[in-house]
């Protein structure tokens, strides 16, 4: 038995994968965020990351032929003219001050057809700070033999403090 062409991820062939991620990509570089399936916007995360490097560095770049040829290269990815002329004239500045990280996925939750779940892709600007994810309380371990609550004002300071915190989440769910 012959294989008609290699698959590769999102079970599809490579020269269609090849040719969704670029429509994608121009699309999310066009518009600013688009809708998808999850699995598609994990896999769309990396290509136009490197994508947008490469409009970073030919901004970056003194020699002009180096500078055609890092737009040439990624025109090859993105095969969208229109979008790469805006990318390497005017969106890249988004991101100079920014290494990385360009792109955000938010879950959206299952599509009611088939049940896929579905994502935003977005582009993240430089100046946005995003959130800090909290590491939750950890037990403070002590060298000595110290109480965790050294005196009785910080216990009622602690426990004072975590029912603050409980009460607005039983007044969201409201």
């Amino acid at each position: 038995m012959r294989h008609n062409k290699h698959r590769a991820s999102l079970g599809v062939t490579v020269e269609h994968r090849r040719a969704m991620l670029s429509n994608m990509a121009a699309s999310l570089l066009e518009h600013g965020r688009i809708q998808t399936t999850l699995t598609k916007a994990k896999a769309l995360r990396p290509f136009v990351e490197k994508v947008i490097t490469k409009a970073k560095k030919a901004a970056a770049k003194t020699e002009k032929k180096d500078a055609i040829h890092l737009r040439r290269l990624a025109l090859a990815d993105v095969r969208n003219e229109d979008v790469i002329t805006k990318l390497f004239n005017e969106t890249y500045k988004e991101f100079v001050n920014r290494n990385g990280g360009y792109t955000r996925i938010y879950k959206l939750g299952a599509r009611i057809s088939d049940a896929a779940e579905m994502a935003l892709i977005e582009l993240v600007k430089a100046d946005d700070p995003g959130y800090k994810k909290s590491k939750g309380k950890k037990a403070s371990k002590s060298k000595g033999k110290k109480s965790k609550a050294a005196t009785p004002a910080a216990a009622e300071a602690a426990a004072a403090a975590s029912t603050e915190a409980a009460a607005p989440a039983t007044e969201e769910k409201k």
